[in-house]
């Protein structure tokens, strides 16, 4: 089964991710965690650091095809697992990106999501921008400005894909995001042992 977890900064995918493998690891099951970052946060950082600010399409050319690898090596690493896979992010963050930043999709990644085996469940961490660019000045290991957030936000709920996304409150206590995740889990799992369910 592959969940992948979608959302902008601050919404608390990766922690998310982690708490839902680690939860089914502790009731016995397999479960494998995989990441599929675009290098982002590594890019924004370098960038404050030598105090230039990346020119859009180079920067955002770097990231789609960090993202791209890794989401390629993902499902590689997913095909030969028997169990749970969560990935945290996808092709469809680096879509709403492109949207958010005003530039076109593109054919590659569409493209490359026809292609690839679909997910059981794409499930969207929903949160307000204002409470994510809270969490994100909390952290202090990077920086969104709201405006950024709002597009980013924008960006996803614009995009054809998102009607088939599942959405989660990722403005919840963790604890209440690890519920909903579990009981989607649940529900996909009863329905995989009987489809007449369903």
């Amino acid at each position: 089964m592959l969940i992948v977890l979608t959302g902008i900064d601050g919404s608390g995918k990766s922690r998310a991710a982690q708490a839902l493998v680690t939860a089914a690891r502790a009731e016995g099951k397999k479960a494998l965690l995989l990441n599929n970052h675009a290098g982002r946060r590594s890019m924004s950082v370098l960038g404050e650091r030598l105090g230039i600010r990346w020119p859009l399409r180079l920067g955002e050319a770097v990231e789609t095809t960090l993202r791209v690898i890794n989401v390629l090596v993902s499902h590689a690493k997913a095909s030969r697992f028997d169990g749970l896979v969560v990935m945290d992010r996808h092709l469809y963050c680096q879509l709403a990106l492109r949207t958010a930043k005003g530039l076109p999709r593109g054919r590659l990644l569409p493209w490359l999501l026809s292609r690839l085996p679909a997910p059981d469940a794409v499930v969207h961490l929903e949160i307000e921008p204002a409470l994510a660019h809270r969490r994100i000045m909390a952290r202090g290991t990077d920086a969104e400005t709201l405006a950024d957030l709002s597009a980013f936000r924008d960006a996803y709920r614009s995009m054809p894909e998102y009607g088939a996304f599942l959405e989660v409150d990722g403005g919840r206590p963790p604890a209440e995001v690890l519920a909903a995740l579990k009981n989607i889990v649940r529900g996909m799992t009863l329905r995989a042992a009987d489809p007449a369910a369903a």
